[in-house]
């Protein structure tokens, strides 16, 4: 659901950005925080359309599949296959939406942030589920480790987060210019 904000959120800015150019977002906070600059690159529209598009229609599907989860659904092994492969698409486009905003864009789109945050752990518990349960081929070793891993994915998120952080530090020297 959080997600599914941001990205309603970011369309949102994207609309007022459409109707005057000169719009004050919401998600402008500084020159090193905001999402104006990633909207009006071509980078913001990979596809063609604005990139918070994806999120609105990716986000209600996980989130409904999350509600069946609780409601007691089981799913086929093919489903947790297809899952995984969009999870694993979800979370190679976050990695390289992050590589151009800490390496060409120079600016963080909290928004994107937002997204980026859900998208990690999403990816990680859905592979380590699909290792531990044998839905993806993996020995019993594999599976034994993605079992120890799937109970520290609050601690491997953090470590994610992390090294997203020291890399946009580096990268953007994001303290000193606050």
């Amino acid at each position: 659901m959080i997600a599914l904000t941001a990205a309603f959120l970011l369309t949102i800015d994207k609309f007022a950005i459409l109707e005057d150019p000169q719009a004050q977002l919401s998600c402008n906070f500084s020159v090193l925080v905001g999402c104006s600059t990633n909207l009006g690159s071509w980078q913001g529209a990979i596809l063609g359309f604005p990139n918070p598009v994806i999120g609105l229609m990716a986000w209600p599907v996980v989130i409904t599949i999350g509600a069946a989860i609780l409601a007691g659904a089981r799913f086929a092994r093919w489903f947790w296959v297809a899952l995984n492969v969009g999870v694993t698409g979800a979370l190679a486009f976050v990695i390289w939406l992050m590589a151009q905003s800490f390496f060409v864009l120079d600016v963080l789109c909290p928004w994107c942030m937002v997204t980026w945050t859900v998208t990690i752990p999403l990816f990680l518990a859905v592979t380590l589920h699909n290792l531990m349960t044998g839905n993806l081929p993996a020995g019993p070793r594999v599976r034994r480790l993605a079992s120890v891993a799937y109970s520290w994915l609050i601690v491997i998120t953090i470590v994610c987060y992390l090294v997203a952080a020291v890399i946009a530090q580096v990268e953007m020297d994001f303290l000193n210019r606050l």
